[in-house]
């Protein structure tokens, strides 16, 4: 048994640490000794300036593949006249063009392919309000469609093979063919299941077949039946955990067997193991409202994924946890549009050498890479 599956089979329910005990952790991991969190530095090269004038709207998704490619998916839809001037009728300026809907970067920040265009494509063939992606194990895309309440597989090229769900249709969390909003996406390489952060609409997360799309299963917080008619009711720090999910925004499986789902709303992570069994909980800025603290998570790149990043789309930082404990061991960013400053981030994924790329969903509309402190850049 794992350690951190040796810790949460006692389902134990965590709170946060209060300021002064994040802050005196945080300042151990800042003196870079050997076991402590690293500490992260804003890359202002990557990416290069993109081709075609493209110009990205919110983002929605990042995802780093196993070739240290990096995906993004955004909103174009949120891009506004004086932001496109160059495609108005008449146009309008020079600059700028709406950027393909999911762009592939390389290591290095150009730019390799783009596809998804809402001006040419009909709304069955490209992944219209994309949200999050993944690209699995046999090099398929999936994209969600957290308003249209679909997930479309993909090839790399963007040549549609499976779509789950069906556009504008929604069945309510108990539905074994409909989703309602899903949002993240993880695919198991081992058996090829594709579990799916179902919680726009609905409050769960739902697995199926990665081949065939048929249903396997699903569960709700604390592993139980979610129900929709439950009132949430008003959050804040004095409040109790609600047993349904709020915004099941994000979610990712570890390599020893587990998944961990952010409740974006419900300012908490949960962990199952693959069954649906709850398994621990982690509150994250309890006293957080709005869209909450929990947007999406990524693990460090090495074989233990001994740390655990959280993107904090209302606070505007990534909170940095100790896998073995779930407790916070440090943070970056802040709210603002100057480099390494972040507006809404959401979406996050890490490359094999620990760089951290964060994508803006609020007015900053860009990807960042962070890299670990004084580590070495890729050539």
């Amino acid at each position: 048994m794992s350690t951190l599956a040796a810790i949460v089979t006692s389902a134990t329910v965590l709170s946060a640490c209060g300021p002064g005990e994040r802050n005196a952790e945080a300042g151990a991991s800042a003196t870079g000794r050997p076991g402590e969190a690293e500490t992260f530095e804003v890359d202002p090269s990557w990416p290069v300036e993109m081709p075609d004038l493209w110009i990205m709207g919110s983002v929605t998704g990042v995802f780093v593949d196993a070739q240290d490619h990096v995906w993004v998916t955004h909103l174009p839809e949120t891009l506004t006249p004086e932001e496109t001037s160059a495609v108005q009728d008449p146009p309008i300026g020079t600059c700028c063009v709406p950027a393909p809907v999911v762009i592939e970067f390389d290591p290095m920040g150009n730019v390799v392919q783009g596809w998804g265009d809402p001006a040419t494509q009909d709304v069955s063939q490209f992944p219209r309000n994309a949200h999050g992606i993944f690209v699995d194990h046999n090099d398929f895309v999936w994209v969600g469609t957290y308003r249209h309440h679909r997930v479309m597989k993909f090839t790399r090229t963007g040549e549609l093979v499976m779509t789950i769900g069906r556009y504008d249709e929604t069945g309510g969390s108990a539905d074994h063919e409909l989703l309602g909003g899903p949002a993240g996406i993880w695919v198991d390489p081992q058996d090829n299941e594709v579990f799916i952060a179902d919680g726009y609409r609905n409050r769960r997360v739902i697995v199926v077949d990665g081949e065939t799309g048929a249903y396997l299963r699903h569960w709700g917080a604390y592993g139980e039946p979610p129900d929709d008619e439950v009132d949430l009711g008003e959050r804040g720090a004095e409040a109790t955990p609600p047993r349904e999910f709020s915004t099941v925004h994000g979610l990712v499986g570890s390599a020893d067997g587990l998944i961990y789902v952010a409740d974006r709303r419900g300012n908490r992570i949960q962990v199952f193991d693959q069954s649906g069994a709850f398994q621990a909980e982690k509150i994250i800025a309890p006293q957080t409202r709005a869209s909450g603290s929990a947007f999406v998570i990524a693990f460090s790149p090495d074989s233990e994924q001994r740390w655990l990043y959280l993107a904090d789309g209302t606070n505007h930082k990534v909170w940095i946890l100790r896998r073995s404990d779930l407790e916070i061991v440090g943070e970056f960013g802040r709210g603002g549009r100057q480099v390494g400053q972040m507006l809404r981030p959401h979406g996050m994924s890490v490359d094999s050498r620990g760089n951290i790329y964060v994508g803006e969903a609020s007015t900053g509309r860009r990807v960042q890479r962070f890299t670990p402190a004084e580590s070495p850049r890729p050539n």
